[in-house]
């Protein structure tokens, strides 16, 4: 009863005050009315049945739900360390920022990092460093298969759909790239304009959807995708599996978001609910995704041509060897997203928890190439979480040939991880198709940062690998790479992980692998 009689008191109070200000002066108005505000509120909260908090604390409750919706902005912003934030800490962020506009990106006084935390990983120094070279190394993509070779940037725009990512932030993304010689993967929302109209390279990615290249009825259109693989800004073509964020599920892109331009690009009615299913249609066994490869790439005119996934069962990733093998075909890159990866929105549980992690999935990937005596013909493209020369170095060491970043390109352009991506309110333009908040997002402006982010970064790789004794990325190993393990012990990625002989699965597999080996079909895939 104490609730009903607090609000009745205020409303007594506001409506005195009311009565007064009437026969004494306007000045009682001024506290009369947010008094009469304030209990109507109330009144309301005593009401309402869907907020126990407010049935019980009405009024007072509202600083509940008011706080709970600034949190992580208090978060990020007033409690969290410089190098514990997440996804990405602050520490992390800064350095892209001042990256991308071009001022040195150095921190005074050492590391604030605790060395001796298992878990802690770090770069092995060589007593002879080489000289830096003048121009960063480039990795050539295309095997004996492919006519139209490749020379990929180490660093470069992971995929990211218009529709996801606004116009303006597609046209700033792709003239960085264009202006700093690296390539743009379009994502699988299609291959629009603005990717288009800078003239920066692409990777163009193909999703189970097959937007921009399907029929009416959502199959693969052979035909829309030669013609568009011809265009001579199209520099590779990828098929994408899977992706980091949430492996194993599709995407539905609500009707009320269809408008005009996007189902024009992406070949779909406007105003309809598009679904893009979990699986592809167009193959079912490893072998029929090896065949498919090898026909887009011929579709495409020769070139490049791969696929992307978030690694899930080495026995399935073995059977997709065991195709090419028998095949004797394979495509020309392999991009591996891992499990911590994610631009827009995921559910939470996959998120956290479905899909291999970059590091297992590198291993998984690179392993079973060499294993199968396949790696020299494939390359490997490493997605999740890269954002610094250091990271860039380390996937090199772990079996990578090259990277993509995706969130590190989105700060670079002005992303503030409000994490708002799915809402369509991005404060910076980024992630919305919201017209008013798009213009946020100066092209003109955040174009150079893009360019000066990526070339920066790829610069401290190159000086970090020097600094090592490297020149050529495919020099580094696992055991110039090392993780604490416990305060006392230290280990190299040589002994944490076990590396196998090129064409050592053909010959005789090890033991901790002679099982899924020997159960990967290349007609089933097997879990």
């Amino acid at each position: 009863m104490k609730r009903f009689a607090i609000v009745a008191l205020i409303l007594a109070i506001g409506m005195a005050a009311a009565a007064a200000a009437v026969v004494l002066s306007p000045w009682w108005c001024s506290a009369a009315v947010p008094l009469v505000l304030l209990g109507l509120l109330g009144v309301a909260d005593l009401l309402q049945r869907r907020h126990s908090v407010l049935r019980n604390y009405p009024v007072l409750g509202h600083a509940r739900f008011l706080m709970e919706r600034i949190r992580p902005e208090l978060q990020q912003y007033f409690i969290e360390r410089n190098f514990d934030g997440r996804p990405f800490d602050r520490d992390v962020r800064s350095i892209v920022y001042e990256r991308a506009k071009g001022t040195d990106a150095e921190q005074p006084y050492g590391t604030e990092r605790d060395v001796y935390q298992p878990g802690y990983e770090f770069l092995v120094p060589s007593m002879a460093p080489c000289p830096v070279p003048e121009s960063p190394p480039r990795v050539r993509i295309g095997g004996p298969d492919c006519r139209l070779p490749y020379d990929m940037a180490l660093l470069n725009v992971s995929a990211m759909s218009f529709g996801s990512l606004s116009a303006n932030a597609i046209l700033a993304l792709n003239g960085g790239a264009a202006a700093g010689g690296f390539a743009h993967d379009t994502g699988e929302g299609g291959l629009s304009e603005y990717h288009l109209r800078p003239g920066g390279d692409l990777v163009w990615e193909i999703g189970t959807g097959y937007f921009g290249c399907r029929t009416g009825d959502g199959d693969f259109d052979p035909a829309e995708f030669a013609d568009k693989a011809a265009h001579e800004h199209v520099k590779c073509v990828s098929l994408k599996l899977s992706q980091g964020a949430k492996p194993g599920i599709g995407g539905v892109l609500p009707g009320a978001k269809v408008n005009a331009e996007i189902a024009k690009v992406r070949d779909v009615p406007e105003g309809q609910t598009v679904i893009s299913p979990p699986y592809h249609k167009v193959f079912s066994t490893p072998r029929e995704l090896v065949l498919f490869i090898a026909r887009m790439r011929e579709l495409s005119g020769g070139k490049p041509t791969g696929f992307k996934l978030c690694v899930g069962s080495r026995r399935q990733f073995l059977a997709v060897c065991k195709a090419m093998l028998a095949e004797g075909t394979a495509p020309d890159f392999i991009v591996v997203d891992g499990g911590e990866g994610g631009t827009g929105a995921a559910p939470l549980e996959f998120a956290d928890h479905v899909g291999t992690p970059l590091t297992e999935g590198l291993h998984i990937v690179h392993n079973s190439l060499v294993g199968a005596g396949l790696r020299h013909r494939v390359k490997i493209g490493a997605s999740g979480k890269i954002a610094t020369g250091t990271d860039l170095v380390k996937r090199l060491a772990q079996g990578a040939d090259y990277g993509n970043a995706a969130r590190a390109m989105m700060f670079a352009v002005g992303c503030i991880q409000a994490q708002r991506c799915h809402t369509n309110t991005c404060p910076t333009g980024v992630t919305t198709q919201d017209p008013r908040r798009a213009r946020a997002l100066d092209v003109r402006n955040k174009t150079p940062r893009v360019q000066r982010f990526q070339e920066a970064t790829v610069a401290s790789a190159v000086q970090i690998m020097a600094s090592m004794g490297v020149t050529d990325p495919g020099a580094l190993r696992p055991h110039m790479l090392r993780r604490r393990v416990d305060p006392c012990t230290e280990r190299s990625y040589q002994e944490l992980y076990e590396w196998l002989e090129p064409g050592q699965l053909t010959a005789e597999p090890p033991p901790s692998w002679a099982t899924d080996w020997k159960a990967a079909d290349p007609d089933r895939f097997t879990v």
